[in-house]
């Protein structure tokens, strides 16, 4: 199935394989509004948390563009830099892109991550593809492994509330990806591939992700339409 002008993929098996990380970058941007803003969000935030020595994670880390871009504005400090993927080509791809010592990029399957001490983690567009049964404990890890008043940044593809909400959501959804110049089954065929491979959750179940872990300072910090960040400060 078409999902892009030059992404396949089967039903109910959407991959990051070769093919999608060769153009994920173009992709992304077609698909997920907001994607350089999130980018930005983050990068600015880092002013806050990063100090020198710094160690921080990207959990989802794709092309390695966030690190990067992070790593060049904070070159004085001397970062730690680590990106984790559970796609292989995403890695190697992102390896390619990165010729800076103080960047390492992992393959690495989430779900059995072990964190060393940090004081910042992010993760954009990552949580919602891996398993339900296995995200608390992912949420647990990262606010076991953060610095007191070190810094979570998520954003996520989010439910609505009720049947209402979520045909709203949808529909503006595909109106965003129409204007971006997919066509109408592409952008189906897409959701199609998804199935059983993304599972977002509303905004309050995101929340009590946080809270169970222990997080007690959570603010949402951006929103268009389905898609959502939260800053969370131990």
């Amino acid at each position: 199935m078409k999902v892009d002008k030059k992404i396949k993929s089967k039903k109910f098996n959407w991959k990051f394989d070769k093919i999608v990380t060769k153009n994920f970058d173009s992709h992304v941007s077609n698909s997920v509004p907001f994607y350089k803003i999130s980018h930005d969000m983050v990068i600015k935030l880092s002013d806050f948390f990063l100090k020198e020595n710094s160690r921080m994670y990207d959990l989802g880390s794709s092309t390695g563009v966030l690190l990067n871009k992070i790593e060049k504005k904070n070159k004085s400090k001397k970062l730690k830099l680590i990106g984790f993927d559970n796609s292989k080509p995403m890695v190697q791809q992102a390896r390619k892109k990165n010729k800076n010592k103080n960047i390492s990029f992992n393959h690495l399957d989430l779900k059995k991550i072990k964190l060393k001490s940090c004081d910042m983690i992010t993760s954009l567009y990552t949580v919602q593809f891996i398993e339900p049964k296995y995200r608390q404990k992912l949420f647990n890890e990262i606010y076991n492994s953060l610095n007191w008043g070190g810094a979570f940044v998520i954003f996520e593809k989010i439910r609505g509330n009720d049947a209402r909400f979520q045909d709203i959501l949808t529909f503006l959804y595909f109106d965003f990806k129409s204007e971006k110049g997919l066509k109408a089954d592409e952008i189906l065929n897409k959701e199609i591939s998804l199935r059983s491979v993304m599972e977002p959750f509303t905004i309050q179940a995101n929340v009590d992700y946080l809270k169970r872990a222990g997080f007690k300072d959570i603010m949402p910090i951006c929103q268009y339409l389905c898609f959502k960040g939260f800053l969370a400060i131990k």
